[in-house]
Parts: C-alpha cells; sequence; structure tokens
C-alpha cells in the first residue's frame, strides 16, 4: 500500500498540530507554513489539514489534478476551505464539529449572566469607588433565540433551558428537537426577533446568513434585547450593529467575531461601554489543540479502514451532514 501524506496548512508562527507523531508508520506528515511550501506540498498530498484559514493562499496555490482526497478543518466552520476546486470535486471535506461545543456554549451563558447582573454597571460603578444599590434581572423565564440551531447551537439551548429560559432555535427547515421549544424555519427570523430577550447567532457562514443581521434586522430585534455573536462575524453588519448599540435599541452585545479580525484598534466598538470583545476564543478551552489533533487521529483511523468519516460537510451549504 503506498504511503499516505498528510500535510498541515499552518500559520508561520503557530505551533504543530499535537498528536499526529502518533501517525509514524502509517502516514508521512509534513507541514506547510509558507505559500511556497504549501504549493509544493499539495503536488504530493493525500489528506490536507488546515488549522490556518487562509482563503487567498488556498486558491491562489491550489494545483490543477491536485491529488487530495480529504480536507479536514480543525474549527467548526469551514467557509474559508470553500474554494472552487474543493467545493465542486469529490474531495470530502470535514471538521472539528463536537470539539468546541460545550466550551463555546459556556461562554454563552457566562455573556447573557453579563447581561442579566449588570456586569457592565457593576465595573463601571466600581471604577468610581460608588456604592450603589440596584435590581438585576432573572434568566428563568426570559426568551432566548439561538439563530443556528446545529451542534454548538443545540449545547447552547440545552445550558439555557437549564437556567430555566425559553428557548428557540432557527435552522434551514423547522424540526423538532429536544434541546430547544421548538426549531423554526430560517425564513421565520423577523417574526421570532420581536420575542427575544436575548438572540444568539451561532450559525455557519453561507449565502444565505451573510449579512444576516442587518439595519432591518436590528430594528427587528425587541427594544433592549442583547447579542452575542460566537458564529462567524460576516453574519453582522458591523455598521449596523454600532448604530443599533449607539442609538440605545440594544442593551448591549457580547462578540467574539468580526467582519474584520483582528478587529482594528481603533475602531469605536471597543469603546462602547455595553459591548464585550474576544478575540475569536470563546470555544478554546485549555487543551483545546490537543483535543483537535485526537479528533483528526481518530477519523484517519477510521479513513484506513475505509469507514464513513466523522464529521462529513456539506458543501453546498456549509453545514455538517450527519448533524
Amino acid at each position: 500500500m503506498t504511503e499516505t501524506t498528510i500535510t498541515v496548512l499552518l500559520a508561520e508562527d503557530e505551533p504543530a498540530l499535537p498528536g499526529l507523531e502518533s501517525l509514524e508508520g502509517l502516514a508521512r506528515v509534513q507541514e506547510a507554513r509558507t505559500p511556497a511550501q504549501l504549493e509544493r506540498a499539495l503536488l504530493e498530498t493525500d489528506i490536507l489539514v488546515v488549522t490556518d484559514f487562509r482563503t487567498d493562499l488556498l486558491a491562489e496555490v491550489w494545483p490543477d489534478d491536485c491529488p487530495v482526497r480529504w480536507v479536514h478543518a480543525t474549527s467548526a466552520g469551514v467557509d474559508a476551505l470553500m474554494i472552487d476546486p474543493i467545493k465542486h470535486s469529490d474531495i470530502v471535506v470535514t471538521n472539528a464539529r463536537g470539539t468546541f461545543d460545550h466550551g463555546i456554549a459556556e461562554y454563552v451563558l457566562g455573556a447573557l449572566l453579563m447581561f442579566a447582573k449588570d456586569s457592565f454597571g457593576n465595573l463601571a460603578l466600581q471604577a468610581q469607588h460608588r456604592w450603589q444599590h440596584r435590581e438585576t434581572a432573572m434568566l428563568r423565564g426570559a426568551n432566548a433565540l439561538v439563530v443556528g440551531a446545529g451542534s454548538i447551537g443545540r449545547e447552547v439551548a440545552t445550558l439555557l433551558r437549564a437556567m430555566g429560559m425559553q428557548v428557540v432555535g432557527t435552522a434551514r427547515n423547522a424540526r423538532h428537537d429536544s434541546a430547544f421549544h421548538r426549531v423554526h424555519r430560517q425564513q421565520d427570523l423577523p417574526a421570532l426577533l420581536c420575542d427575544a430577550d436575548y438572540v444568539v447567532i451561532t450559525a455557519p457562514l453561507t449565502p444565505d446568513t451573510h449579512g444576516l443581521f442587518d439595519d432591518t434586522t436590528f430594528r427587528q430585534m425587541k427594544p433592549g434585547a442583547a447579542l452575542v455573536n460566537v458564529g462567524r462575524g460576516p453574519i453582522v453588519r458591523t455598521e449596523a450593529l454600532l448604530r443599533a448599540l449607539q442609538q440605545g435599541r440594544l442593551a448591549g452585545a457580547a462578540l467574539d467575531v468580526f467582519e474584520e479580525e483582528p478587529l482594528p484598534p481603533n475602531h469605536p466598538l471597543w469603546d462602547q461601554p455595553n459591548v464585550m470583545i474576544s478575540a475569536h476564543m470563546a470555544g478554546d478551552f485549555i487543551g483545546w489543540r490537543q483535543a483537535l489533533g485526537q479528533q483528526f487521529v481518530d477519523n484517519f483511523h477510521r479513513w484506513r479502514r475505509g469507514q464513513p468519516l466523522d464529521n462529513p460537510v456539506n458543501k453546498e451549504h456549509g453545514y455538517v451532514s450527519n448533524a
């Protein structure tokens, strides 16, 4: 049997993906960190593991008649991989579904508690050395709308329902799902926004979700609602969100992803008093890189045995086929 070649695309300053050393004797593992390295490597690669999502780089160096048979993304989102030679081919694409779900759900729960208990107000008063009694809201009985009822959305819904919240979701199609009170069609979003105290975006970036939250959408939201985006940055039009915050239509926002990353240091979102910003890290728990490496290794053994791979992605719509 011809030796399998695995290429791992890494950022130039990124450490190696842990765990792949266990494949010694089963596959040849090589790293690519520059355009020249990737261009050479792709000519002899059976499996491409992508940890660095430089979309332009993949599109720039992808060769004709590329031998790659499987592309694995060490992330939940795969939009950066959907260049035409991959999307319109027989290449199998898988992702890291499941690895980040609970970490992201905890991030969302923490953000909602921050809004309900007015942590922004506490910190502002503390900075002023002011003792000021206030009343705060309860999560129990509040309405949450999870935009994107995939595996991450389901984990978010499970935690929020444990807090006594009423949780509905949206997906491509309506369905019964035990994690939610109900899952509606994505087209029903405008009618659902007016009742949601908290809107949580966990959806993948697809043509249907790109720019979904714009000026119109923010006007449809319940006055005083809060937004949490742990999905993909371009789902939210940044300037429209900024206007909604500055005009007082939203209570606040917790943002882990942005249209432009990193968020420029002079962007006005940094200085909004009711906004929490994190650096695309909501699901990155201690040990996450080791977990990603093990997930790929386990899937590689399935591939060698001729078994169906875990987490195959529907390349047309950008979601996991067996979700």
